[in-house]
C-alpha cells in the first residue's frame, strides 16, 4: 500500500474513462489528473487505498509533446472540461482508443483501429448551458461545479459555449442582485433561483432562457425580460418549477413568462421545435455528421419499417423518414413526444408515428402487436439498454440495429448481449461531440447473422 503524502517518481501509462492519467507504482494503479500518457512525473499521493490511489503532479520531469498551455483560466478548477492541458490530436486519440478498448474488452471484439469523427472547432460549439446558482455574503453568483463537488467556480467566459450564454447568465445574476432575488441553498432547501438554463438554435439564433425555481413566481419578471431583450436572439423565458430536494435541474411544471416557450432550429434540412426539456445534441455540426453516419449504416430502403427508440424530439426519426416506408419513434418524456409530433407536422412528414413510454416496454408492446421493424435505431441514455429492450430487440428480429451511444462501457456490454442473440458487429465509429471534455459518442451497426 502506498504512503499518503509521499512523493513518487512514475510514468503515466494510460487514461481512465474520465480522462485522468493512470500510473502504476509498486503494482498499484494511481489516478493522476492533468496528466498525459508518456510523461515522467513526481506525484504526491493524496488518497491511498489497498488496490488504488489518487495523486497530484508536483513536477513534470519529462513533458509530453502533446502538452499545451491552457486557454481557459479556470481549467484546473472547473469540472466542465478535462483536456485543456493537451492538444486536440491526443484528445482524439485517447477517445478513439477508449471506445476501441471497451468494445474489445467488454464486447468481445478484436478491433485493431477505430475511426473517429473529429470536431471542426473546440470552442463556442455548445448550444446549451446549465449554470447552478448560489450566493455568498448576500451576493448571487453562477458558474459550473468544481469536479466532484457542488462548489461553484465562477468564470467570466466559458470557451466552449456560444458567447450569448454568459451574457444571459450575467444578466440574470445582475437582475437577482439588483432586486434582491434569492439564490437557492441546497443544504437549507431555501431560496428561489436554482439554475439558469440557456439554449440557442445553431442556425436560427433563437435563445430560450429557463430559470429553475424553488417556487412558482418570479417578482419583477418584466424587468428581467426587458434586460434579456437586449441580447440578440432572445425570444422566450420560462420558469421550471422544481421544489424537490436533490440535484435534478428541471421540474415537472413549466410557466411561460415571455414568448412561445420554445425555440426552433434546423438540422439535416429539417426544422425542429425545442423546449427546455427536449433532448437535442449540444454540438450542431457534429450532430449532423453523427446522424448522417448513423443513417448510412442503417441502410434504409423505401420498403423498410424503422423503429427509433429514445427518439427525443424526433431528430433521427424524421431524418430517416425521408428514406423509409414508415418510421416509429418512442420516447419517455411526454413534452419531447409533443415536440416530435409537431416537428413532423411542420416538416410535412406523414410517414412518422410517435409513442410516449419507456423504450423497453413500448418495444415489447409493439412486438406483441406483430410490429416487426426491418431496422432499429437506439440512442439510449448513459446507462444503456435495459433487459426489456434487449429482449424486445431479440424477439422483433430486425435485420440491422444501429446503436448510437454516449458511454462506451454500456455500449460494449449491450453489444455483447446482442451478439449472444445472433447479431454481429459490422462497423464501429467514434464521434467527438464534446471537444475538451471526456465524453465521447459512438455509432455501431449490428447485423443479424
Amino acid at each position: 500500500m502506498l504512503e499518503k503524502n509521499k512523493v513518487y517518481e512514475t510514468q503515466i501509462c494510460d487514461y481512465t474513462a474520465e480522462g485522468q492519467g493512470v500510473a502504476k507504482i509498486d503494482g498499484c494503479a494511481v489516478f493522476v489528473p492533468n496528466a498525459i500518457v508518456g510523461e515522467k512525473c513526481l506525484v504526491r499521493i493524496e488518497v491511498a487505498k489497498k488496490t488504488w490511489a489518487a495523486g497530484k503532479i508536483t513536477e513534470i520531469l519529462e513533458k509530453s509533446p502533446h502538452r499545451v498551455n491552457r486557454q481557459c483560466p479556470v481549467a484546473k478548477l472547473c469540472g466542465g472540461c478535462d483536456f485543456w492541458h493537451m492538444d486536440y490530436d491526443e484528445e482524439c486519440r485517447l477517445k478513439a482508443d477508449r471506445v476501441k478498448q471497451a468494445l474489445n474488452r467488454i464486447g468481445g471484439e478484436k478491433l485493431e483501429t477505430l475511426p473517429l469523427l473529429s470536431a471542426p472547432s473546440c470552442t463556442e460549439y455548445r448550444n446549451k448551458a446549465v449554470y447552478p446558482v448560489s450566493s455568498k455574503k448576500g451576493r448571487a453568483y453562477a458558474g459550473f461545479f468544481r469536479a466532484g463537488t457542488h462548489q461553484i467556480v465562477e468564470n467570466a467566459g466559458c470557451l466552449i459555449l456560444f458567447p450569448e450564454a454568459d451574457r444571459v447568465k450575467n444578466t440574470v445574476i445582475e437582475f437577482m442582485n439588483r432586486h434582491h432575488i434569492s439564490a437557492y441553498d441546497e443544504t437549507e432547501h431555501k431560496g428561489l433561483v436554482r439554475h439558469i438554463f440557456v439554449r440557442r438554435g445553431w442556425l436560427s439564433g433563437e435563445i430560450l432562457v429557463c430559470l429553475t425555481v424553488n417556487g412558482k413566481d418570479l417578482s419583477k419578471a418584466k424587468a428581467l425580460i426587458a434586460e434579456l431583450q437586449k441580447i440578440p436572439g432572445f425570444c422566450t423565458l420560462v420558469l421550471s418549477v422544481n421544489t424537490k430536494p436533490g440535484n435534478s435541474v428541471l421540474g415537472d411544471e413549466e410557466i411561460i413568462l415571455h414568448g412561445p416557450g420554445y425555440i426552433e432550429d434546423t438540422l439535416c434540412g429539417l426544422k425542429f421545435r425545442l423546449s427546455a426539456r427536449s433532448f437535442y445534441q449540444v454540438n450542431h455540426p457534429q450532430a449532423q455528421r453523427l446522424y448522417e453516419a448513423a443513417i448510412r449504416q442503417a441502410g434504409i430502403t423505401k420498403d423498410d419499417l424503422v423503429l427509433d427508440l429514445y427518439c427525443g424530439v424526433g431528430t433521427i426519426t424524421l431524418i430517416m423518414a425521408k428514406q423509409a416506408g414508415k418510421v416509429i419513434g418512442v420516447e419517455v418524456v411526454e413534452a419531447a413526444v409533443r415536440d416530435a409530433r409537431e416537428n413532423a407536422k411542420r416538416n410535412g412528414i406523414e410517414n412518422a408515428e410517435f409513442f410516449c413510454g419507456d423504450a423497453g416496454k413500448a418495444a415489447l408492446e409493439l412486438e406483441q402487436k406483430g410490429i416487426c421493424p426491418d431496422v432499429v435505431v437506439v440512442d439510449p441514455p448513459r446507462k444503456g439498454l435495459n433487459a426489456d429492450t434487449i429482449e424486445a430487440l431479440h424477439r422483433m428480429n430486425p435485420r440491422r440495429i444501429v446503436y448510437v451511444s454516449c458511454d462506451p462501457a454500456t455500449l460494449a456490454r449491450d453489444v455483447a448481449l446482442l451478439k449472444e442473440r445472433g447479431y454481429q458487429l459490422t462497423s464501429a465509429q467514434a464521434a467527438d461531440l464534446f471537444p475538451r471534455c471526456a465524453h465521447v459518442e459512438s455509432i455501431v451497426c449490428l447485423c443479424k447473422q
